[in-house]
């Protein structure tokens, strides 16, 4: 990855290089703790931002990941090696830490707990930040969320949609890469019903608050602001009608960039909106589900690459979103990119064409938004 972290308010490890930014920075991005923009060439900047879906670690995909590592260490990197050029190859990467990271004995569904060990897979494969706002995120209580946040950032993994305190919930993501700036914001929509430890514990997907959050992002130095949010039907290949209704009412804000989703465990469309791009859902990355407990797109995933266009002093411009299929290899539970699988035979070839077309039909194929299909990532 070439990018840098600079929106924080307790710098992660291995990103002290914008400290100079925070010392200059203004009263509204010192508030929120953040850093505002240098100043950079006049030239547009194309930019590539990889967007994946649910890390939803079933015990036995943690068993798997303790095989991996002789049982001594939770080795989760061989199920991404796959996709690892998609994720390296592009500018900046997010993922969705669907469930809490603590060092208490790992368990799964109904209630989460996984081996922080994920983290070295995270920080190996080059994704930049995570969103942590899910139904899961209060499976271990503000223990959970404090330990996950420590977690990552102490990798050099960023995080958005939990605190660890009021202050930190007004905390800004904001991240730099080829000398744009670009904002990751995350909430959820849904919850398994556990009590809140603090109104400032999840970020919830109210849309004063997103819009809000977005203004405060610009105010502070964002060229471009990507929203994450965790919503909709378990299982639902279409988009809810509050999903459509919330795309609608962010898509029409100038401060917002683009709107990536997850949460019902199977993809859901792209579609434009107010002349923005949303991908509504981009199934799980990872997970033991298959269609025989589940969904017939259990298994199946997309990872988006969302092609910005960015113009300094002006506007940035999600112009095309480039999709790559993915599908779940069991039980080694190795993510494949479903076109790279089929020409080197990594799974049994039926499989393979199934899932290709159920997210083909599922998130459509239009001029600005289509499977990726080039030789390379």
């Amino acid at each position: 990855m070439l990018a840098a972290c600079i929106a924080v308010l307790l710098l992660p490890a291995g990103r002290t290089a914008e400290m100079a930014h925070i010392a200059a920075a203004s009263s509204e991005a010192q508030a929120a703790g953040i850093a505002p923009r240098e100043r950079r060439s006049t030239a547009p900047v194309n930019l590539t931002i990889a967007a994946t879906g649910d890390f939803l670690i079933h015990s036995p995909v943690w068993l798997r990941a303790a095989a991996n590592g002789g049982g001594h260490r939770y080795d989760f990197a061989p199920m991404f090696r796959y996709i690892r050029p998609y994720i390296r190859g592009a500018d900046l990467a997010f993922c969705h830490m669907e469930t809490p990271l603590t060092r208490k004995a790992p368990s799964g569904y109904p209630i989460f707990n996984t081996p922080p060990g994920l983290v070295r897979a995270i920080v190996s494969t080059g994704w930049d930040a995570c969103s942590t706002a899910s139904n899961h995120s209060l499976d271990q209580g503000q223990f959970g969320i404090d330990a996950t946040l420590s977690t990552l950032r102490r990798h050099g993994i960023d995080a958005a949609g939990t605190a660890r305190s009021a202050r930190g919930a007004r905390r800004i993501v904001l991240l730099r890469a080829k000398g744009v700036t670009v904002a990751f914001l995350a909430y959820t929509a849904v919850s398994n019903g556990q009590i809140e430890p603090h109104p400032w514990s999840v970020a919830w997907a109210n849309p004063a608050e997103i819009l809000s959050d977005a203004r405060r992002a610009r105010r502070a130095g964002a060229d471009a602001v990507v929203v994450n949010l965790h919503w909709g039907d378990e299982y639902a290949t279409q988009p809810s009608a509050f999903q459509v209704a919330l795309a609608r009412r962010l898509t029409a804000s100038r401060d917002i960039t683009a709107v990536i989703g997850q949460h019902a465990h199977v993809v859901e469309p792209i579609r434009r909106i107010n002349g923005k791009l949303v991908v509504f859902g981009e199934g799980n990355l990872i997970s033991n589900q298959t269609p025989s407990c589940c969904a017939p797109g259990a298994q199946d995933g997309l990872l988006a690459l969302l092609r910005l266009r960015v113009v300094p002093g002006g506007a940035a411009r999600l112009r095309r979103v480039d999709y790559v299929p993915l599908w779940v290899r069991h039980p080694d539970y190795a993510v494949l990119p479903v076109r790279r699988a089929l020409v080197h035979g990594l799974a049994p070839a039926g499989e393979l064409k199934a899932s290709w077309r159920r997210t083909v039909g599922t998130v459509g194929r239009r001029r600005v938004y289509a499977p990726w299909a080039a030789r390379r990532p």
